[in-house]
């Protein structure tokens, strides 16, 4: 199979995957990746340029998403700045890079947002070479748009699509910070709701105590709680508050009114509890925030 088509039958399994584990691939999963006429193509190693031995080019390329490297996302142009492999601009891993970019053949992009677990994008295609600060310029692209650009015998521009391409990746990295932070929030909370105990990963999210656009709307763990769907609409319509020491209060009217089983066991029994707090003090909800929401709460209940 021509590596076109390697490509594009990466793309279509990772699709699956994604199907199958809900969003996060285990690493395992990629590095066994899969098998074409009995040879193996895993799609993630241990360099974060990666390519599969049976194939010339590059198939991946991985970060850590709030990690201690330097690839990141420029907000004002949309372009992910992607760190050489090593210093030398003339390694094998970064020419093959180089060579994706030149003739405008798309790869994958991993985000390791734990030790085992993987966010995938793609198509990712490289658009600029930096010798000088020893990166690539990255963006993405919709699927829609590949084979246009790949299956024409003239290279086409890297910057081709530039205005598109810039818009698709920064709403793909406010994405993938997302999906961080709210794996890093319920990994903290045990995977369970800190009112409820609620244990079903897919009906979890990360609330922000402080919303993301304010000043201190940090995604940070100690701005986040692991609130089912239905405690987290509820803190955020402000119908049930949460108190710097930690307890939670539901709204006077909530409490007075009548409405059935799930009224009174979902949200008016929980009036005066605690919280379920992280087992790690460090990643406690930060009391200064909650004062700050809290008051709010009090001001409309």
């Amino acid at each position: 199979m021509s590596d076109l088509g390697i490509r594009l039958f990466a793309f279509d399994w990772l699709k699956t995957q994604v199907e199958i584990h809900g969003g996060l691939l285990p690493r395992k999963t990629l590095v066994n990746g899969f098998n074409i006429s009995g040879e193996k193509y895993g799609l993630v190693g241990p360099q974060g340029i990666w390519k599969p031995k049976a194939m010339d080019l590059p198939i991946s390329i991985t970060t850590i998403i709030d990690g201690p490297y330097s690839d990141k996302i420029d907000e004002k142009s949309g372009i992910l700045n992607y760190r050489y492999r090593g210093t030398n601009p003339n390694h094998r891993d970064n020419m093959g890079l180089r060579e994706l970019m030149n003739k405008s053949i798309p790869l994958i992009f991993f985000h390791s947002l734990s030790e085992g677990e993987y966010a995938a994008t793609w198509p990712t295609y490289i658009i600029q070479d930096n010798p000088n600060d020893l990166s690539f310029n990255v963006m993405v692209d919709d699927m829609a748009y590949v084979n246009q650009n790949i299956e024409s015998d003239i290279p086409s521009d890297p910057l081709k699509g530039y205005e598109r391409r810039a818009y698709i990746t920064a709403t793909t990295m406010i994405r993938l910070h997302q999906q961080s932070f709210r794996h890093r929030v319920l990994q903290a909370y045990n995977k369970q709701c800190t009112l409820c105990k609620l244990r079903h990963i897919e009906l979890l999210d990360a609330a922000h105590i402080i919303a993301d656009k304010e000043d201190i709307g940090d995604p940070i763990i100690q701005n986040g709680l692991s609130l089912c769907k239905i405690h987290h609409a509820a803190f955020d319509s402000n119908i049930i508050g949460i108190s710097p020491d930690y307890k939670v209060k539901v709204r006077n009217d909530i409490l007075e009114e009548i409405d059935g089983t799930m009224l009174k066991y979902g949200l008016q029994s929980f009036d005066n509890k605690y919280v379920i707090l992280p087992n790690s003090k460090t990643n406690w909800p930060d009391k200064v925030r909650l004062d700050i929401r809290f008051n709010s709460f009090l001001k409309i209940g």
